[in-house]
């Protein structure tokens, strides 16, 4: 009987992974390929040990050095402000637990993800492993410099305005999301558009506020 438990559980998980997308399939997201990522890649994987029963709830959960895994639904809406395409090259600025970056990888891009803290890059490494096309580095995504390196621009976190280095990093064409905060503390998704020097609205969203700097372990 013990031997057949595997077994048993597999459908169970395929039946969760379904709900949860369906989920979000109900509060409005309509892109097929995000929505089969999002199926894909178990957010359970990424999510701390404590709190991986919860990982299928569209909520934010806490991560090591107080940071936190964006929830599924503001991660859905910042993936489909993107717009992200098979072979583009993605900057990530905040890679957190991995989840994002994986999530990007499995869309088709090549991703480069900043993270400020030194034990999150690490634990989100070893998760993700060697075989997607991912480097996790351990850097001040605020403090980018390159001319037009990158097709997409993904910002983890809530930001007065964007900066300068990370439109500069732009190719022609590319796309940069980020939450842009009000005078009134809150946070809405914003897509740049490089092609016309404009912005997209998106709806608001709960995201910690980026920090400047690289951190050390803690």
């Amino acid at each position: 009987m013990n031997g057949d438990a595997p077994e048993d559980d597999a459908p169970s998980e395929a039946a969760e992974s379904a709900a949860f997308v369906m989920a979000l399939r109900g509060r409005g997201l309509r892109d097929t390929g995000l929505l089969r990522a999002l199926e894909r890649v178990p957010r359970a994987r990424f999510a701390p040990a404590a709190h991986r029963n919860l990982a299928r709830r569209d909520i934010a959960l806490p991560l090591p050095c107080g940071a936190a895994m964006t929830a599924p639904g503001t991660v859905a809406a910042m993936l489909g402000l993107l717009r992200v395409g098979p072979g583009q090259t993605v900057l990530e600025i905040g890679t957190g637990s991995g989840y994002v970056t994986a999530l990007l990888a499995d869309l088709g891009a090549a991703v480069t993800s900043l993270e400020r803290y030194a034990t999150l890059a690490a634990e989100a490494r070893a998760r993700i492993g060697g075989d997607l096309p991912v480097r996790i580095l351990h850097a001040d995504g605020l403090a980018l410099a390159g001319e037009g390196l990158y097709d997409r621009i993904l910002v983890n976190g809530g930001v007065s305005a964007l900066q300068p280095g990370w439109i500069a990093a732009l190719r022609p064409g590319g796309r940069l999301v980020a939450g842009l905060t009000g005078g009134d503390g809150g946070c809405r998704l914003t897509a740049y558009l490089r092609a016309s020097d404009g912005c997209e609205t998106g709806p608001p969203a709960r995201l910690a506020a980026l920090v400047a700097g690289r951190a050390a372990a803690t």
